[in-house]
């Protein structure tokens, strides 16, 4: 309904300033649920572009905290100047309104607390944004971009997120992206038995896959990165083969299982290289790209042979995982409750002293009645 948009709530409110002693926290943002990938991997923050983003940020906020991920992009800010809406679009300079989503006060932290459990991912109980969100924030309080509320929300955000991870058993054999993509490939192939499989990456999440082909059957692994040391340190550590990226389209014609999990930036797929490595193949090949931004071309999905997906297409895998885990969910409600109720009174306590500290100073101000 229209009436529950967060967006159309705030625009309805944003004109009313806060309240005294309330929390005086922000986000805005756009996620899986709101954005497709197409319009996602246009906010995903690339490599070199985080500064100039802050430095537009930072003239609508006394605090700000970017959080980038494969399925977010978002921004926590505190002492809010003017309009947050417009000052997210002009920061990536493109039309986003349809997309995002505004939280002020108790919800922006109920929000941030709620991602940092992992109950606001695609895959509910997922355990890499936990580090995702502690990254944001160190970095934000290296810059020197945060201060007492936000150090205070992310600090609390963070011990209620792995309170639930302990107290609920959410994590428990959790589904990850990850493994929701060799789900996806044995869907396609009823087994990978056998199979060769391709990486192109070889970060935490390229790793992760990795395991999960494994355990699947898959009896050949081949890892290509841009630096080859670490696509080799990583193919030693699952017992495969490492390769450069000027290799990719020579393997090519091996793969059984293409995924990729890279921060290139540009597409390192394109149809002509797939459809010449699909000459002579009997069987399919299956490519997933699990990356943001996206680095294997869509146009690929008319290669004949070739399937390809993307995160959007985990949806299914998505809801069986949430399905299984619904029992679960109130208890962690509970906890993300207690801790966002915990900075509300430490946010209360600490206006009420500067009040005090204010009626004391004006106090010492005055002058003497004799």
């Amino acid at each position: 309904m229209a009436s529950s948009c967060p967006t159309a709530l705030y625009l309805r409110s944003a004109a009313r300033a806060v309240t005294p002693g309330a929390l005086d926290l922000l986000v805005v943002g756009l996620n899986h649920k709101t954005a497709p990938v197409a319009v996602r991997e246009r906010t995903a923050v690339r490599e070199g572009e985080q500064e100039a983003l802050l430095s537009h940020l930072r003239q609508h906020a006394r605090e700000v905290m970017l959080l980038s991920t494969c399925n977010r992009t978002e921004v926590y800010m505190a002492g809010v100047q003017g309009d947050p809406l417009g000052a997210f679009e002009e920061a990536w300079g493109i039309d986003l309104r349809p997309h995002l989503y505004v939280y002020q006060g108790v919800e922006a932290a109920q929000h941030l607390y709620r991602v940092a459990a992992g109950l606001d991912s695609l895959v509910i109980g997922e355990t890499q944004i936990q580090g995702q969100v502690k990254r944001a924030w160190q970095d934000a309080s290296a810059r020197g971009d945060t201060s007492a509320l936000l150090n205070k929300a992310a600090q609390g955000a963070l011990a209620s997120g792995k309170k639930v991870r302990c107290e609920t058993g959410l994590n428990d054999n959790v589904v990850s992206v990850s493994s929701a993509a060799v789900q996806l490939a044995v869907s396609v192939f009823g087994s990978l038995e056998g199979r060769t499989a391709l990486i192109v990456g070889a970060g935490e999440t390229a790793e992760l896959t990795l395991t999960h082909l494994r355990a699947a059957g898959v009896k050949d692994v081949i890892v290509v990165n841009r630096t080859e040391e670490r696509a080799r340190l990583l193919a030693d550590r699952v017992g495969g083969r490492a390769c450069a990226s000027e290799m990719l389209h020579t393997l090519l014609p091996e793969a059984d299982v293409v995924i990729a999990s890279s921060g290139a930036p540009h597409y390192v797929l394109r149809p002509e290289g797939v459809q010449e490595a699909m000459r002579g193949r009997v069987s399919p090949m299956f490519l997933i790209d699990i990356s943001m931004p996206r680095i294997i071309d869509p146009a690929i999905a008319e290669v004949s042979g070739a399937h390809l997906y993307n995160l959007d297409d985990l949806e299914g895998i998505v809801q069986r995982n949430l399905t299984l885990r619904s029992e679960l969910l109130p208890r962690a409600g509970a906890i993300i409750e207690a801790g966002v109720a915990d900075l509300t009174r430490w946010n209360a306590f600490r206006e009420a002293g500067r009040a005090r500290s204010g009626v004391l100073q004006a106090e010492r101000s005055r002058p003497y009645a004799f």
